[in-house]
């Protein structure tokens, strides 16, 4: 990449406007798309339930502003990776706080800014903010990490596996298997009953726990396609 083309990626100006743009087009996603969403009191136990901690596949993140509410106030973690500010600026402006660092718990977790993250996160769930993450190992699709459920057991507070998709999509073949929502979907958000993860857990329990939020993933993603792509007994609902 030349000089002159690096510095214009790299420049605040364009990240602001992509980001007010991607911010703007997931509003027209959500405004003109039909949701079903599984538990249909899932909104109420939430209320009941905070601060709790939303965890999803990364490329399933996309809608994750769906989920806010105003009695649901919401941080959400973003890398410090130069494609994380323009997420970060779209984040902020649909409404959600901002905690920049990396979720992973490998041999990167200092690197990236996971320390001081991880702080951030008990930070603010003990002040009564929702922390919304993704669950993946960074470049590992559909495994999950220990960071979520390490911060559920420092934290006392529960997960919620999550999974959102549309009916109109576009799939790519990346790490992550992302899918970019289009507008005028059927669309889908399924939420699994709450993950509590023991105080003090030692590694046979974090392990169970993280094997538990995997599994309860990978179970609700099957849902939500089949619900928006009308596959399966009451798939047509909505």
């Amino acid at each position: 990449m030349a000089a002159w083309t690096k510095r214009i990626a790299q420049a605040r100006w364009l990240h602001a406007a992509v980001g007010f743009v991607g911010a703007e087009y997931l509003r027209l996603v959500m405004r003109t798309s039909r949701f079903v969403v599984e538990p249909a009191d899932i909104f109420e136990r939430f209320a009941i339930e905070q601060p709790f901690i939303l965890t999803m596949w990364h490329g399933q993140h996309f809608l994750t502003p769906f989920f806010k509410r105003p009695h649901l106030p919401a941080k959400v973690l973003i890398s410090r990776h130069r494609d994380g500010e323009v997420n970060a600026i779209a984040a902020a402006r649909l409404g959600l706080g901002i905690i920049r660092g990396s979720g992973d718990h490998g041999p990167e977790f200092h690197r990236k800014g996971g320390a001081p993250a991880f702080r951030s996160m008990l930070a603010a769930l003990a002040a009564g903010d929702n922390v919304a993450l993704t669950a993946d190992v960074p470049k590992i699709a559909r495994v999950a990490g220990l960071g979520v459920v390490k911060l559920a057991s420092a934290s006392g507070r529960p997960i919620y596996p999550t999974a959102i998709g549309t009916s109109r999509r576009i799939e790519f073949r990346t790490w992550d298997r992302s899918a970019f929502n289009l507008p005028f979907s059927r669309a889908a958000a399924v939420v699994a009953d709450p993950i509590h993860v023991p105080a003090n857990a030692d590694d046979a329990a974090l392990e169970s726990s993280r094997q538990a939020v995997e599994t309860a993933l990978n179970e609700i993603t099957l849902r939500v396609y089949s619900l928006v792509d009308r596959r399966g007994g009451d798939a047509d609902r909505g």
